[in-house]
């Protein structure tokens, strides 16, 4: 089958031009260049995005080294004490029983469970079995940066993990993934199939069968040896497998979460709760009143769905709090002259009412009253160094350092390194 093409697209709608065009020191570092280039963003949206993979072969043999090189694989297993269910290992389409390379650790007050066996994760990567770190996002830095740049351009989240496959050894079988995910090769090489989808786009419960979907798989309509430096981009659905062939391959698989226009339907009914109608019993013949619908689609104007998911997105991002510690250990130290920066890898939302402003961001509500709204749609807005004592309206000089403080103690804001 051949997917349906969506309609024209430009950047999501759940990203506001703002936080695109917004200078460099207010996001994070332009992740999507580093994945795409020279493919440029709208390009990439205009014939891919939804619609067919993508291959950006370049000869750039380190591009992705800052990000995970195979030198960190080795300390991370080898030096971290990593626990599960940062990694794992998986051999021919299938996981390895954690029992045969992790153990556990007694201590007090608990005990350390799932700690890595080094040896033993040698011998079995020696003997194809592939290493699986997961969800890198959230316990390693730079990809956890570099995912939030991504999400700061895409306005969708991201995750990361890697697999460090040995030669000639496969880690999965055919399936498909229900996220887009850009596949980044970092060292070696590794030959992928790529198949047309059997379920177009499929939801997250729509999980690859291997018994219903493999036998309706026709040929590959690609076959492709991704090298390092080289980008693909898979769209949610398309099957592929991955060998790697006379040579050990390091590669990082980035999931993309885009929301669904079914999210955004549920989304809206969800706030339906709030009124009476939709909360009454349903009568026993299944008929539902014709003006439920009405009220439904009141509630689906444009605005507010990208407003939802807009709060959704931001309100689900994880901190990145690199040196928070340094930083409170300062704060003693900060005057009304001292240089601030909006933290690059914050994505935030400000909510403007009468009665004061609210800021939004990955996870936190802060709300202030009215005469403080200037001064914090003025540090939502930074894009260069300021200091407390240049912050606009009439908040007085105690205050505004008052509002300084609180705002690096959240983690919104912070001091420059010297």
């Amino acid at each position: 089958m051949t997917p349906a093409t969506p309609p024209t697209r430009v950047i999501p709608a759940t990203t506001p031009r703002s936080e695109l065009d917004a200078p460099a020191a207010t996001r994070a570092p332009d992740a999507l260049d580093l994945t795409l280039d020279p493919v440029s963003t709208q390009q990439f949206f205009d014939e891919h995005c939804e619609r067919r993979p993508l291959v950006v072969a370049r000869a750039e043999a380190e591009r992705f080294d800052s990000l995970l090189s195979d030198e960190d694989v080795e300390r991370l297993i080898c030096e971290s004490a990593i626990r599960t269910p940062a990694f794992r290992l998986v051999k021919d389409g299938a996981q390895l029983p954690l029992s045969s390379y992790t153990t556990d650790i007694a201590w007090r007050p608990g005990s350390f469970s799932g700690t890595v066996l080094v040896d033993r994760v040698a011998e079995e990567h020696a003997a194809g079995a592939t290493i699986v770190l997961q969800a890198l996002h959230l316990h390693w830095h730079p990809a956890a940066v570099y995912c939030r740049g991504l999400e700061a351009g895409l306005g969708w989240p991201a995750q990361a993990n890697a697999y460090r496959t040995p030669a000639s050894s496969q880690g999965f079988g055919v399936h498909h993934d229900t996220h887009d995910v850009f596949v980044l090769q970092v060292c070696g090489h590794k030959r992928w199939r790529v198949y047309e989808p059997v379920v177009e786009l499929p939801l997250k419960n729509q999980r690859w069968s291997r018994d219903r979907d493999a036998e309706q798989l026709g040929e590959p309509v690609h076959d492709i040896t991704l090298q390092a430096g080289d980008t693909l981009y898979l769209p949610r659905g398309w099957a592929h497998e991955a060998t790697a062939a006379d040579a050990d391959s390091l590669h990082i698989t980035v999931g993309l979460h885009p929301p669904s226009r079914l999210d955004a339907l549920r989304a809206a009914l969800s706030e339906c709760a709030d009124d009476i109608e939709f909360r009454r019993s349903l009568d026993a013949d299944g008929e539902l009143a014709g003006e439920l619908l009405e009220r439904l689609a009141a509630r689906l104007g444009r605005d507010e769905v990208a407003r939802r998911a807009r709060r959704r997105f931001v309100d689900g991002r994880r901190p990145i709090l690199d040196g928070q510690l340094s930083q409170i250990r300062a704060l003693e130290r900060l005057t009304l002259q001292s240089p601030l920066e909006r933290r690059p890898t914050v994505i935030a939302e400000l909510e403007r009412a009468h009665d004061g402003a609210t800021l939004r961001f990955e996870g936190k509500q802060l709300r202030f009253p009215a005469q403080a709204a200037v001064a914090v749609a003025a540090v939502h807005a930074a894009g260069e160094l300021f200091t407390p004592a240049e912050l606009p309206g009439p908040l007085d000089a105690a205050s505004r350092l008052v509002l300084a403080k609180r705002l690096v103690r959240e983690g919104f804001l912070r001091q420059p390194k010297p």
